[in-house]
């Protein structure tokens, strides 16, 4: 029987790969007027895109093309037409930005705000299910959420009502930074520190790439040899170096990575976009160039399934994988790809590619397809619903989900490898209960992780995660029970052909028994036609039978 409280799995599908590329290269050998120069551009700029920030704020939901076009003509006499352009597209775009984490804010505050409500409404100390929580320990606990209720409600309120007013806070240079100013000691960081970087983080230094033109960029324009020259805003104009108000930097660049398809892209006047910003930490200046790509061409599901795949398990330290045969049956050993999420962001960066790159590597040797959880803890990292499971929360909220799964998709595009995303509903659970005991050995120690991969890779391939057990020990017969766990009677060839067996004829079984298990008539069945069936001789027909009788009544 189905368990009507467990949610409709949905299907396995293709991952799309990615819409563009970008590379990074560090401006090595900059003179100091270099660093000046740059410096004042930037601060220009972003003086001129807070305004414009500002502006499109204040405009709200009533913004239209024509807005748009005055913004444009307002930055174009204190800058250029590019400089205006880029601006106000980046200005567009960190709106909406903003305008899409309100709604994620006002769905984790009514999640928020529901989950208060349903623990309130039972009674102190009453258990919980394992998929949701029970009433509050305490009356203490109790009367506090009560007043944390009355918080979140006034701040949905309020967020609703800038959303349908059109009302966006956005802060320029990041929010915690912003923050860090005003408790400087616990940052450790000096207020000169702290200005530095805030300046560099509200710098604008980027253009939008124009095909056709030369380099593919007319405003930051970098040739295929690695010369960087910046077309100057027009106040700035006296600090050229080069005809045409133009400013030659002293460092080149190379772009070690995807360097070949970079120049490609500028030697055939292809748009490139770039972006010249400054690491305040390290006192280093990078160059960014990005540009799209043409949509990858998906294989079908089918095609990724064909010779098996391989499932994989996010977990918060590690990548458990395993590979499976096109019937599910997990094959060879199972892998283990660590990383490390602690210390800075580029450290942890750099140690989910390397787990990501090992795993891809395994899969190129195999030929193989990838199976990969569509996790997403936007409900699971509430307070509300974990409050007093910090570890558990801090855990989950840890775990890179959607970067994971970015960088993925991205390096197993370059590489040719199809990743198949499936559902994650109870992969851990069912995987543990069905596949973890059964793949245990002496020399194996099979984890609940590795378990889960099976699940993966077997709800990849569209197959069950549960598994038929062996049969009885005796023989096929009930003296023993019933198997633990049999076909559905929804299953799909469950009274299928089953395999010829080869061998020898035993006691319990005969050479090539089980031929057909659909044809009724070829089974020892009452009521079926069979080839051997007990002799019973017919009945005599009834003229015979008068005959026989009226002998007997006559006189000897």
């Amino acid at each position: 029987m189905v368990d009507s409280r467990l949610r409709t799995i949905d299907p396995p599908f293709v991952a799309l790969g990615p819409s563009g590329v970008a590379v990074r290269d560090r401006l090595k050998e900059l003179t100091a007027e270099d660093e000046k120069v740059l410096r004042v551009v930037g601060d220009l700029l972003g003086s001129l895109a807070g305004k414009d920030l500002k502006a499109r704020a204040a405009a709200g939901l009533d913004h239209d093309s024509d807005q748009w076009a005055e913004r444009k003509r307002a930055l174009t006499g204190r800058s250029s037409s590019r400089w205006a352009g880029s601006i106000t597209k980046a200005t567009h775009d960190q709106w909406a930005l903003a305008r899409r984490c309100q709604l994620a804010h006002i769905q984790s505050l009514q999640r928020g705000i529901d989950m208060i409500v349903r623990r309130l409404s039972l009674p102190v100390g009453a258990k919980g299910s394992k998929g949701s929580p029970g009433g509050y320990r305490s009356r203490q606990e109790w009367f506090a959420k009560s007043r944390r209720l009355h918080l979140l409600q006034d701040r949905l309120e309020r967020e609703r009502v800038d959303r349908e007013t059109g009302r966006v806070r956005v802060v320029r240079g990041g929010r915690k930074l912003l923050r860090n100013r005003h408790n400087l000691q616990a940052a450790q960081l000096t207020e000169a520190q702290w200005r530095v970087r805030w300046e560099a983080e509200r710098w604008f230094l980027q253009a939008n790439g124009e095909s056709g033109k030369r380099y593919g960029n007319e405003t930051i324009r970098v040739s295929p040899d690695g010369e960087v020259s910046i077309k100057l805003p027009a106040p700035l104009a006296g600090l050229a170096n080069r005809p045409g108000g133009r400013y030659v930097l002293a460092a080149r660049v190379s772009f070690p990575h995807r360097g070949e398809q970079w120049r490609d892209r500028v030697g055939a006047n292809r748009a490139v976009a770039y972006r010249i910003h400054e690491d305040a930490i390290r006192r280093r200046w990078y160059l960014t160039a990005s540009w799209t790509i043409p949509p990858i061409q998906t294989v079908p599901l089918e095609t990724a399934r064909a010779g098996g795949l391989i499932g994989v398990d996010t977990n918060a330290d590690h990548l458990a994988a395993w590979r499976l045969d096109e019937h599910g049956n997990p094959v060879g050993q199972p892998r283990r790809f660590g990383y490390d999420l602690s210390g800075s962001a580029d450290h942890r960066d750099a140690q989910v590619r390397h787990a990501i790159i090992r795993l891809l590597h395994w899969a190129a040797r195999r030929r193989m397809s990838i199976a990969i959880e569509d996790l997403d803890f936007a409900a699971e990292k509430t307070r509300e619903k974990h409050g007093h499971k910090k570890p558990f929360r801090k855990l989950i909220s840890g775990m890179p989900t959607s970067k994971l799964r970015a960088r993925l998709v991205s390096m197993a595009a370059e590489l040719g490898i199809t990743v198949v995303a499936v559902d994650p509903a109870y992969t851990s659970r069912w995987g543990a209960q069905h596949w973890q005991k059964p793949l245990t050995s002496k020399n194996r120690k099979t984890t609940r992780h590795h378990a889960a991969a099976v699940a993966i890779g077997r709800r990849a391939l569209g197959h069950p995660i549960r598994r038929r057990t062996a049969p009885p020990p005796h023989d096929q017969s009930d003296r023993a029970g019933h198997r633990t766990v049999q076909a559905d009677g929804g299953t799909p060839g469950r009274e299928g052909p089953r395999p010829r067996i080869p061998g020898a004829r035993t006691r319990c079984a005969d050479a090539g028994c089980g031929e057909n298990a659909r044809n009724q008539d070829a089974q020892h069945r009452s009521g079926r036609p069979a080839e051997h069936r007990s002799w019973q001789q017919d009945s005599p027909p009834l003229s015979l039978e008068e005959r026989s009788r009226s002998r007997s009544r006559s006189p000897g």
